[in-house]
């Protein structure tokens, strides 16, 4: 008990130290909302964001985890155990990945194949049997992707992965698997050490590799937990554990399907797009994800423990059907299209961005007919 509440209190400080020295190394490297290197050419931000903030918070959130984790099993005060030990090192690699991709391009067929690889090695075949790892490999790779959809507003994913974090370090601590309760519980206190610099306006943003880290643990922990348990009440509590991912993964397959957009290509299509668009400031979009997430946390929860039966997680199924019927309804908006350009008429003025200043204005063109 006594080290549970220091290591959270460590990785708590540890976070949010390494997050406030990371915020000025990523400004002097220019990673700013994906730019990546400073050579390479800038992207658009993340279009839920209020102004553009520096992208290496992940390392923090990795960091403060690893270490606090690691030194818990060295000592032997919480070990983790071979699971626990596998899962923290295979979300190393993701989250290596991940600040790869926020440094340089990565194509989405890699960092599909590096995940699955990485969920391939932390997924109990002995309780699974070889077909349902696969379908636990493939959960784990669609969850990971979905948490990195949420990073598109300030605090977002990171108050949804707090909150999931610890409700599922309960859940493993009913499970009688202590190794993997630390470690979720020491996730979950780095989170919120990075949420002190993450809340809106973000000083920094997690980037693609906290998310993915933190995606990825999350799911894994998932399988991991109700692995030994009955299919009915395990496949309930994990997916009102993921609610609000799966909410918002389904928004935006829908959306995108019924407006005949690429399902890759990203757009202001998302669950907290449509609540700003709706009227909610950043702050508000943060608390309501946030209630939504505890109260599938809470659903989740209460099934491992024995206070709900399965039936409960038909409250979060609902609501996600509800999401995923409004997308049907309003599909969200379409990409816009650049105008074409103007083509001047005989004898009229010459577009302005055409000549520069202190030289000869340019003829106008002769005329062109347009079918």
């Amino acid at each position: 008990m006594l080290y549970g509440i220091a290591a959270a209190a460590a990785a708590l400080l540890l976070a949010a130290a390494l997050a406030a020295l990371l915020r000025s190394f990523s400004l002097r490297l220019g990673v700013i909302d994906g730019t990546g290197l400073p050579s390479r050419r800038a992207r658009p931000r993340a279009p839920g964001r209020g102004r553009p903030a520096p992208v290496l918070g992940g390392v923090a959130v990795v960091v403060g985890t690893a270490c606090v984790g690691w030194v818990g099993d060295w000592t032997g005060a919480a070990p983790l155990g071979p699971e626990a030990g596998r899962l923290l090192l295979a979300g190393i690699v993701v989250a290596l990945l991940g600040l790869t991709a926020d440094l340089l391009p990565v194509p989405p067929v890699v960092r599909v194949a590096v995940v699955a690889g990485a969920a391939a090695l932390t997924v109990p075949y002995g309780e699974l049997g070889v077909p349902g790892g696969v379908l636990a490999v493939v959960w784990i790779v669609l969850v990971t992707h979905a948490f990195r959809s949420l990073d598109h507003a300030d605090g977002v994913m990171g108050t949804v992965a707090a909150i999931t974090a610890f409700a599922l370090s309960g859940c493993a601590a009913a499970e009688f698997m202590d190794g993997l309760a630390a470690l979720l519980s020491v996730l979950a206190a780095a989170l919120t050490g990075f949420l002190m610099h993450g809340w809106p306006p973000a000083r920094i943003a997690p980037g693609r590799c906290g998310s993915l880290f933190a995606g990825f643990v999350l799911a894994s922990a998932v399988v991991l937990v109700h692995a030994e348990g009955s299919a009915g009440p395990g496949f309930g509590a994990g997916f009102a554990l993921t609610a609000v991912v799966s909410a918002d993964a389904v928004l935006v397959l829908v959306s995108r399907r019924r407006a005949g957009r690429p399902l890759l290509r990203s757009a202001p299509d998302h669950l907290v797009h449509r609540l700003r668009r709706a009227g909610l400031t950043r702050q508000g979009v943060m608390v309501v994800t946030g209630i939504a997430a505890f109260a599938g946390a809470l659903v989740g929860l209460s099934i491992d423990l024995g206070w709900l039966g399965a039936g409960a997680a038909w409250w979060p199924a609902g609501a996600v059907l509800l999401v995923a019927v409004a997308a049907a309804v309003r599909p969200g908006p379409r990409p816009r299209r650049s105008p074409p350009h103007a083509i001047p008429a005989p004898g009229g003025p010459v577009p302005r961005a055409s000549y520069r200043p202190g030289r000869p204005r340019p003829a106008a063109p002769d005329a062109v007919r347009v079918h």
